[in-house]
This record gives structure tokens, C-alpha cells and sequence, in this order.
């Protein structure tokens, strides 16, 4: 396999990244300044390239598509067909929009997180990769409608920043004195750029996303890690003299190549930063300014003035028929004051609760791309750390910080007043007699998957599960399994929970264990499925040959 697959003038993509009715967007990355034009049949559309940092891209919105029909689409820069690559193995690229009154009440979501790039270009042996999998069973099965999902949400780590391959950090090597603080670390825009083009080009991956929409949410490897953990963290972060390079750019890189293709084709003018970045001609100046005024939400999200001065909200909602997803947003808009941190600031959060609501769905599906509910005993151990982490005793705190860093101690549980604000919003809408048929919660970063239901109360009568599906392409290591395992005992439950409370952490306010088989702790994909009221998970694995199996299948209904 090789991932150098260019077409001359089109060195990324494309991307079908949103389809809503009959407009789809299509993105790109181009060598050159051109204007990139897509025709499926009758439909099409053309946009000009803006540049970054040297950079190239577009993002074509291809309108006048027919309701429930499947396009191949061609793609032409500057005139020149780049797409399909001539003498390609892989089936047409295809725009598939929904349309039938049957296909209104189903909905199919792949997921996953945490993807290195494919074997070759790293220096440890992993299991296959499981989006490489999913890719080529749908390729033996392109002529099924039934095999096809309705969008790949992507909740995380889809580069590694900080654990960079051989061949790039090779080429960092090359460009750098020896003494530069990040080593094998990116930090310009132009590093940022040789991930992505690394991971994307790969072939199988590279058809998937030309042919199946994705939306895509960042977690902190897309940065550093431990992005955004506390505000002890972000004080160590600034005094570090490469950090305000490398967060900019970071952010910036992730806003081109990931979170413009969220937005929606009737989305794009109304967005605070596109008409901008794409009427700019160079956008570099607008991106930096952009990327350096929305890093500075975390420091001041606690203040009461944060309601009326939001930078930027990268948290999105999706309707897929009856089926209503929400992503939000875990890392760069936390409120990390000690004594006020939360997941969201109150604004956003404000703006999640309104989304969350509603009578036009059936089934509600949170995205977050670390987990709502852990490993209980993982998870008191979180709300202990948390509190010890705020003490006045500068020592306790010196090591309850440390230790917060070390094992990763930053999900939902630590910061509890956002782990309670989220139970009770799942209560409120669980109870209401026209309430939905099942929440999800979608995550990953935690390096196996799991599905686990939450119990909230008798009178409750939806369904509300956490469906955690990590790594895609990435390895657990040996020694910790055991430790992830223990931590869905009730005895390491019981003792997580006394020291807790040792602290003065309150008992959580509902309990869950663990459904279906798991912990798994290799490469996976999952698969969240809707048809009218009823919701079923399936997780599968990759076998030594690369391909998929089931290791867990779970009813998440019961009507």
C-alpha cells in the first residue's frame, strides 16, 4: 500500500463532508490557486480556492441533486479532471441523499476515534487499521443500500501532533536546529499540513471519505496532550516560547481541514469565520487572528461577561431524519477556573440544552469525544483527583496535578459539575412523555470500547447508554488492560468511591454498569443504527487478516 496518491493538482481529497436534501459540500486541497468544479449528473457546483499559509483549498457546495438518488461525481481544478484517479481499482465516488418516507425514520452512524497513521509509517506494529477495513467491505458491497451508512462521525485524534510518524518527523528533522523545543513534534502550519496528507492519502481511506459524508471533532492529540486539562496546565503551556505557534497553528490547521467541512451547505454564510477565510483571498492573517482570540476562551470562560463574548462555537447539530446528533465541543472551550471548571462554558452549554429538546426527533445522540461515564471505579478516582487538585494545600494540589497529567485524569468525571448537569438533563428529557426512544452518547479516547447503560431512575423510561468505540488504528499498552478492567469491578468501585468521599465528592447522583461483551481493547469501528424507535450497537474488531468481526452487538431498545 502506498499513501503517495496524487492526481497532479489535487493533493487532498475530496471530501464529501455534509449532504442536507439535495446540496452536498465536497472538499479539497489543491496544489495551486484554481477553480475547482464538481458535476454529479445534472447537479454540480464550483468554487475558487482560498489560500493558507501557502496552502490551497476549497469547499464546493454541489447543489440540484435528486432526492433519494446515488451520483458519481467528478471533480476538475482548473479545468483538468483529477478525479476519479485514472486507472483507479476503487469503485466510483457517489453522493448518496436520503429522500424516501422509510428512510426519514432510519438512520446509520459509523464511529470511532484515536487513528495513526497505516502501519508502514509507524514504528510499532499495530493490529489493522479498522477504517481501512470498513472501507474495503464496502467496496465488496457497494451495490447493497443496505451496507451503506448515512455519515462517519470522527470524535477525535484523527492526527497525532505529538506522536508523529518516522517520515514526518524525518522530515522535522530536516528543517530544524537541533535545540527546538518540540523535537519530534509539528508546530507550524506547514507541519499540521503533512499529517493530515499522510493519514488522508492513505487509499482506502482516501476513497471512504470521497464517498461517505463525515463530520469530525477534536480531541487533544489534534494539539498536545492533555490539551486544555486545567488552568495549571495552560499556565505551564505559556510560559513554554513555541506554545503560542503551536497552538495557533493547531487550531487554525484543524479549523481548514476538519471543522469547515461541518458546517452545512445553508451554514456557510452565516458561520462567524467562512465568508471571511473564503472571500479573503489569502486567509492567513484572518485564520491566525481567528485561531489566537479563540485559544483565549478557557482563561476567561468563568467570567459572567463569557455569556456575551463567544469567540467562536465549534459544538454542531445534524438532523439525519428522526434521528438528531449533537457534537460537542470537550477541549477548547472548557472553563478551567478551579472554581468553576466545566465542560462547556455556559453560553454553549445554554445552546447544547436547546438542541437536546425537541419533539422533531425519536432518537438523540450526543458526540463527545471523551466518555460520559468511564469505568466506575476509573471514574471516582477522576472526581477524587479533581477536588484534591483544588486544594489550598499546595502540596495536595502540586500532587493531585501531577497525578492528573500523568494518567490522563481529565473526562467527564473531572469536572463533575458538568458530569451531574449532563444526568440531569438525560432525566428531564427521559421523563417527558414525548420524550425520544433512545439517547446515545458517542465517544472514544480511551483506548477500548464499551457499551454501558445509565441508570437514572425507575420513572425514566428511555434508554440512555454511553457507546465508547477506541482506538481505530492505535494499541492500549499490555500492562494497562488489566488495570481498565479492574476498573469495572465493584470492590475497586467501592474503594475509588471511599477516598472520594474522603474528600467531600458527593455520591453520583445514578449509577451504570457495563452491557454486551468488554471491555475490547483492539482496533474498532462501531456502528449505531436507527430504524423507527428502535436503536441497536454493533462493535467490530479487526482480525489478524484486516478484517471485521463482532465483538459486541447491543440492543439498546426494547419497544
Amino acid at each position: 500500500m502506498t499513501t503517495d496518491q496524487t492526481s497532479g493538482t489535487l493533493l487532498v481529497g475530496p471530501l464529501l463532508r455534509r449532504i442536507a436534501g439535495t446540496k452536498a459540500t465536497i472538499w479539497v486541497e489543491t496544489a495551486h490557486a484554481a477553480e475547482v468544479e464538481v458535476r454529479a449528473g445534472d447537479a454540480g457546483g464550483h468554487a475558487t480556492t482560498f489560500s493558507a499559509f501557502g496552502h490551497h483549498y476549497a469547499l464546493v457546495v454541489v447543489e440540484g441533486l435528486e432526492p433519494g438518488s446515488a451520483t458519481p461525481y467528478d471533480v476538475y481544478v482548473g479545468g483538468e479532471h483529477v478525479w476519479p484517479l485514472a486507472d483507479s481499482p476503487y469503485p466510483r465516488s457517489i453522493i448518496r441523499t436520503r429522500g424516501t418516507a422509510d428512510a426519514e425514520t432510519q438512520a446509520k452512524l459509523v464511529f470511532g476515534t484515536c487513528r495513526e497513521t497505516t502501519q508502514h509509517a509507524t514504528t510499532r506494529r499495530l493490529p489493522p487499521d479498522a477504517l481501512d477495513a470498513y472501507a474495503r467491505r464496502l467496496m465488496r458491497n457497494e451495490g447493497d443500500p443496505e451496507a451503506w451508512p448515512d455519515m462517519l462521525v470522527l470524535l477525535g485524534d484523527q492526527v497525532y501532533a505529538d506522536k508523529t510518524s518516522p517520515t514526518v518527523r524525518q522530515q522535522l528533522k530536516a528543517r530544524r536546529l537541533p535545540h527546538h523545543g518540540l523535537q519530534d513534534d509539528v508546530q507550524t502550519f506547514d507541519e499540521y499540513t503533512k499529517l493530515y496528507l499522510e493519514s488522508w492519502r492513505d487509499p482506502e481511506i482516501r476513497w471512504l471519505f470521497s464517498t461517505v459524508p463525515s463530520v469530525m471533532m477534536f480531541d487533544d492529540h489534534e494539539i498536545i496532550d492533555d490539551w486544555n486539562s486545567s488552568a495549571a496546565w495552560r499556565a505551564d503551556m505559556q510560559r513554554e516560547p513555541w506554545w503560542a505557534e503551536r497552538i495557533s497553528n493547531g487550531l487554525a490547521s484543524y479549523w481548514v481541514y476538519q471543522h469547515m467541512g461541518n458546517l452545512a451547505p445553508d451554514e456557510l454564510d452565516a458561520d462567524a469565520l467562512y465568508p471571511k477565510v473564503a472571500s479573503a483571498g489569502d486567509a492567513t492573517e484572518v485564520l491566525r487572528e481567528f485561531a489566537e482570540r479563540v485559544d483565549k476562551e478557557a482563561d476567561f470562560g468563568h467570567l459572567p461577561e463569557s455569556w456575551k463574548s463567544r469567540q467562536y462555537q465549534w459544538s454542531f447539530a445534524i438532523d439525519l431524519g428522526r434521528t438528531r446528533l449533537v457534537v460537542l465541543d470537550n477541549r477548547c472551550s472548557r472553563v478551567l477556573d478551579p472554581d468553576h471548571r466545566a465542560m462547556l462554558p455556559s453560553a454553549e452549554w445554554s445552546w447544547f440544552l436547546s438542541q437536546a429538546h425537541g419533539t422533531t426527533f425519536d432518537h438523540l445522540v450526543v458526540g463527545s469525544s471523551l466518555p460520559w461515564l468511564m469505568p466506575p471505579a476509573i471514574h471516582h478516582l477522576e472526581a477524587w483527583n479533581e477536588r484534591i487538585s483544588a486544594s489550598k494545600r499546595p502540596r495536595v494540589a502540586a500532587f493531585g496535578e501531577k497525578l492528573r497529567r500523568l494518567v490522563d485524569l481529565e473526562h467527564w468525571a473531572a469536572f463533575q459539575t458538568s458530569f451531574e448537569a449532563m444526568a440531569d438533563l438525560f432525566r428531564v428529557i427521559g421523563r417527558s412523555s414525548d420524550g425520544p426512544a433512545s439517547i446515545s452518547v458517542l465517544s472514544g479516547d480511551v483506548h477500548h470500547s464499551y457499551v454501558a447503560r445509565a441508570e437514572l431512575g425507575r420513572d425514566i423510561p428511555t434508554p440512555v447508554h454511553q457507546l465508547t468505540c477506541s482506538p481505530i488504528h492505535n494499541q492500549v499498552p499490555s500492562f494497562m488492560r488489566p488495570l481498565m478492567r479492574i476498573g469495572w469491578s465493584g470492590w475497586a468501585a467501592v474503594i475509588a468511591r471511599g477516598m472520594a468521599a474522603m474528600t467531600g465528592v458527593r455520591t453520583p447522583s445514578l449509577r451504570w454498569h457495563k452491557s454486551g461483551d468488554g471491555p475490547y481493547f483492539g482496533n474498532a469501528i462501531a456502528t449505531l443504527t436507527h430504524r423507527g424507535l428502535e436503536a441497536r450497537v454493533t462493535i467490530e474488531g479487526t482480525t489478524p487478516g484486516g478484517e471485521l468481526d463482532t465483538v459486541t452487538d447491543v440492543a439498546l431498545t426494547t419497544r
